[in-house]
């Protein structure tokens, strides 16, 4: 009889957690391999990348991204603690691992978690000398649709001295819209959420009618331009109560959207579930859902027409197909949130290529011109990544791509390294 508690049981008491040890190995000796450490670096795009290194003792090693680099990147380099002498090919036995002895880390730990366990996956695919796309299932279809975000037109990064009606024109709208159009995509976005006039109470969440008319303006202008061949979707990033979001949603009908992106507050499940009924326009959301379980609530409760989970934060590739078919026994589709650099786009394409109910993955990354530049396929190092508003599923193992250290080393955030 000892007295030291077991901590394989939470302190609350309820189930015990699985013993998640492994004492024996059975694999020969070309797979009978360890981690052996874990690097990160943060890359300056337009948000902070978070590139993932994982090395092993078998002069292999797997790369993949993470969400809110800043915080996630301090997380996966400390779990090491965990990983070390570990068999990186037992993917789903380490993801539980993490998240059983991590519990309760939240968005950051799920983004620490991604970031690794997309790292594994290239590990494994270089191992086993296959794409990643082979691991998860085999694929549905070769390329992989993405859809362009778009932001607020031609208006990204302008400031508003003025009227924001002034900037955020439905002209500026329309430009951008032809721009990407012509590049190829066919599928794109916009922010919907921009500033209309000054003396809007943003705190409450309301628009009056003449906020709500600037905005069917631009969606009106971007119609005229570009047709109803071209899927368009619109943001409204979550800032509007129900009321105004079913009034904006209404006056949106004639101009046959893809979607409205997460019109109310993430956390209101019964506010998504009472405008997915109202509307005719589909509802978009989950970007800020990150578990297969956390989706089957929203799905269970009619709360989406098409799911969003987020490619780099929803706690790995495994999982993210795990959200396909619950969503898929509720007939929704899937466009996956994606504001990652070609790594984390990458392992995206490759998941999405096992989906049978996928619509197509988000790029981020218009405005970014060296985005490209970053990484290169190891199948056909001259060929895009991105081409047409299209992924051409890479070939090579793992996941077919390897980050260009001169590229990655002229946009380093100040005070990281570069770990390739």
């Amino acid at each position: 009889m000892t007295d030291e508690p077991d901590y394989r049981i939470p302190a609350g008491g309820g189930v015990p957690w699985r013993d998640l040890s492994v004492e024996e190995r059975h694999r020969p000796a070309e797979r009978d391999i360890e981690i052996t450490n874990i690097e990160t670096m943060a890359i300056a795009g337009n948000f902070t990348w978070g590139i993932v290194k994982i090395e092993t003792d078998a002069d292999v090693y797997g790369i993949g991204e993470t969400f809110r680099a800043e915080s996630a990147l301090d997380m996966a380099e400390r779990l090491i603690v965990d990983l070390e002498g570990e068999n990186p090919l037992d993917i789903d036995r380490l993801l539980e691992l993490m998240n059983q002895r991590y519990t309760g880390s939240g968005r950051i730990g799920q983004s620490a978690f991604t970031g690794i366990e997309i790292a594994l996956w290239d590990i494994k695919g270089k191992v086993l000398d296959v794409p990643v796309y082979e691991l998860l299932g085999g694929k549905y279809r070769d390329e992989v649709k993405i859809y362009c975000d778009t932001h607020g037109g031609e208006s990204l990064g302008q400031a508003s001295s003025g009227d924001p009606r002034e900037v955020y024109t439905p002209e500026s709208y329309a430009q951008a819209a032809r721009e990407v159009v012509d590049e190829g995509f066919e599928a794109l976005k916009f922010d919907l959420d921009v500033h209309t006039h000054r003396d809007v109470d943003t705190a409450a969440r309301r628009l009056d009618n003449e906020a709500i008319s600037h905005k069917v303006s631009l969606v009106e202008a971007v119609r005229e331009e570009i047709g109803y061949e071209i899927d368009l979707g619109m943001d409204l990033h979550w800032n509007f109560t129900t009321e105004t979001a079913r009034r904006i949603g209404r006056e949106l009908e004639p101009y046959d959207l893809a979607w409205l992106e997460d019109p109310v507050p993430p956390a209101q499940v019964d506010a998504h579930a009472r405008l997915t009924d109202a509307l005719d326009t589909p509802i978009l959301t989950g970007e800020n859902v990150v578990t297969a379980s956390d989706f089957n609530d929203y799905a269970s409760a009619g709360a989406m027409d098409i799911a969003a989970p987020d490619v780099n934060k929803c706690g790995g590739l495994w999982e993210l197909g795990k959200i396909a078919t619950v969503c898929d026994l509720y007939g929704i589709s899937l466009a996956p949130h994606n504001i990652s650099g070609p790594i984390g786009t990458v392992a995206g394409a490759h998941v999405s290529a096992t989906i049978p109910n996928f619509l197509a993955l988000e790029y981020h990354a218009r405005d970014v011109p060296w985005w490209d530049d970053l990484a290169r396929r190891t199948d056909a190092p001259d060929d895009p990544i991105l081409d047409a508003g299209y992924v051409d599923l890479p070939e090579g193992p793992g996941l077919g791509v390897e980050i260009d250290p001169d590229v990655a080393g002229e946009h380093l955030t100040d005070g990281s390294e570069l770990i390739v």
